[in-house]
């Protein structure tokens, strides 16, 4: 399908099929669409994974093989506005992507050998409006690879492998309802929409002791995202399944500081920026939409 008229070739069947008397048979769309990174679509997809972006907060922690360290961390998700939301179809329809203000992840840390660290992260599988994590892990490998008094650089290989599933394309708040202005779809149940929040990124740390216990830092980092969208909404003659998809890459930038609070606890926060461009009018030119987040964590490391 051409990908510049597959959008609205499937709203203007989407259109007349939810104007069909119910006696029509249900007719089933199970295509596949990889969307361009840029689209209204891949923009989308690419900023919901850039939320879960397991980013530094910091220098890899220094740790002799065998140490752990372990922490929670809790970032904000912005809130959109009904023109970011109206993705679907090239930019025609509402998408509910507003679920969580924030995204959380338990993380730990384990020493190796030749000064490397292992980090793993995991989102508990909480629901929140509908929305919830599922089997959403990430992992990284990182070294330090030079330390001096006051300056050390470090640097990671991380990725992140699961999924969230929610309530997208057909929102509870709608489902069923018969008012054609709030519901012009005609959805008939909330829908069971997957997103696969899959990324590869690496990342550069400089970190500067700025006062006792306390030090500043500034990432830097290029992510390869690669996420993969199930939709399962369902109208009286339509079982909406389609598989949706981009890819691209992107940089990102992280500025924060952490400071010791007690023996073995150390509180951080930093702020993220990752750019992202979309093309909302097909002919017009791409317009700068980043993502960011303010993200604190708390982080306890034990010592022999």
């Amino acid at each position: 399908m051409n990908r510049s008229r597959g959008p609205v070739r499937a709203l203007a069947a989407l259109v007349l099929l939810a104007c069909a008397p119910a006696a029509v048979a249900q007719f089933v769309d199970d295509s596949r669409e990889r969307y361009a990174f840029d689209s209204p679509e891949g923009w989308a997809m690419a900023w919901v994974t850039a939320s879960t972006i397991m980013a530094a907060g910091g220098a890899t922690p220094a740790l002799g093989p065998g140490e752990l360290q372990a922490g929670v961390d809790l970032g904000s998700i912005p809130w959109l506005d009904e023109e970011q939301q109206r993705v679907g179809f090239g930019g025609f329809k509402d998408e509910d992507l507003n679920k969580s203000p924030a995204f959380g992840r338990l993380r730990g840390w384990v020493g190796l050998p030749a000064g490397f660290v292992l980090e793993l992260g995991w989102t508990p599988p909480l629901r929140v409006d509908g929305a919830k994590p599922e089997d959403l892990f990430a992992a990284a490998l990182g070294r330090r690879l030079w330390e001096g008094s006051r300056w050390d650089l470090s640097a990671r290989l991380h990725g992140q492998y699961g999924r969230a599933r929610g309530d997208i394309t057909c929102p509870r708040a709608i489902a069923g309802r018969t008012d054609p202005i709030v519901n012009p779809f005609r959805c008939v149940a909330p829908s069971d929409d997957r997103i696969d929040l899959r990324y590869h990124a690496l990342d550069a740390t400089f970190a500067h002791a700025v006062a006792d216990g306390a030090r500043g830092h500034v990432t830097l980092g290029v992510v390869r995202v690669e996420p993969r969208v199930q939709v399962n909404a369902r109208s009286p003659t339509l079982l909406s399944v389609p598989r949706l998809s981009t890819r691209g890459s992107a940089p990102y930038v992280a500025a924060g500081i952490t400071g010791s609070i007690a023996a073995g606890w150390e509180i951080g926060a930093e702020a993220l920026w990752l750019p992202l461009d979309v093309r909302r009018d097909a002919d017009g030119a791409a317009e700068d939409d980043a993502f960011w987040s303010v993200r604190i964590s708390l982080r306890h490391r034990w010592r022999d």
